[in-house]
């Protein structure tokens, strides 16, 4: 019998959002997505402990005896994810969105920095820039931060992303993926009103629709193309 995730492949790109490597190995999506909660999640199980505790090692050594706890934190924890999308683009054929942190949400310049190296580590691994994506958030100083990077040629994948009007932005930025909040956005209405949504009932379901059917009708110019070459948006919806 065809199962429920085989017709979905018939339909769309399966993309795994975990940091479960197995789960991934079981699964095997096109593509996949982190957040700093998944890779947390997924270092706390035994059969990843190996690559946890040779990060944090490594991360020691590098930093310094002059480096504080926090600096060290904050560096193993950005080699902990680029550790595990190492081991994701192992198994997937297609490209593995790693996030940058979230506190930096609303600092153009942070996130920039935080994104070249991200991909840095990457390249310094062997992986090439075009199989990663920089998973971040879409304020307006993410989206600018976005924008740059996808004229320096970093592909991005925005995220907290609740409405059209974001959505618009990124596209005019010329980013590669967005990727709606659906579960907040139901999560918001469901809390707010106190009713239950099924189906295309769904406020989340709608808002990923309203932009989906936007995008598909819409000729979108991002003010970083030259005229000559704006045919669409360079989105993935």
């Amino acid at each position: 019998m065809t199962t429920l995730l085989e017709k979905l492949r018939t339909m769309t790109v399966v993309v795994a959002d975990t940091g479960d490597i197995q789960a991934i190995q079981k699964f095997t999506p096109r593509d996949a997505t982190t957040n700093p909660s998944l890779i947390t999640a997924a270092a706390q199980m035994p059969e990843y402990q190996a690559i946890v505790d040779e990060t944090l090692l490594q991360a020691q050594k590098d930093a310094g005896d002059a480096a504080t706890p926090a600096q060290i934190v904050t560096l193993a924890f950005d080699r902990l994810a680029v550790s595990f999308g190492l081991k994701i683009l192992a198994i997937v054929p297609g490209r593995v969105s790693t996030e940058v942190d979230a506190r930096l949400s609303y600092d153009t310049e942070a996130t920039l920095e935080k994104a070249r190296y991200l991909i840095s580590q990457y390249e310094a691994a062997g992986i090439n820039k075009e199989r990663v994506l920089i998973k971040i958030a879409a304020t307006w100083e993410g989206i600018r931060a976005a924008e740059i990077l996808e004229q320096e040629g970093i592909h991005c994948n925005l995220t907290l992303l609740f409405g059209l009007h974001q959505a618009i932005a990124c596209a005019e930025a010329g980013i590669t993926l967005i990727s709606p909040f659906v579960g907040r956005i139901l999560d918001w209405f469901k809390k707010e009103t106190g009713q239950d949504y099924v189906g295309g009932e769904d406020p989340g379901v709608q808002s990923v629709t309203h932009i989906y059917n936007y995008y598909k009708n819409s000729v979108i110019i991002p003010k970083s193309w030259e005229p000559a070459s704006a045919t669409s948006a360079k989105l993935s919806s």
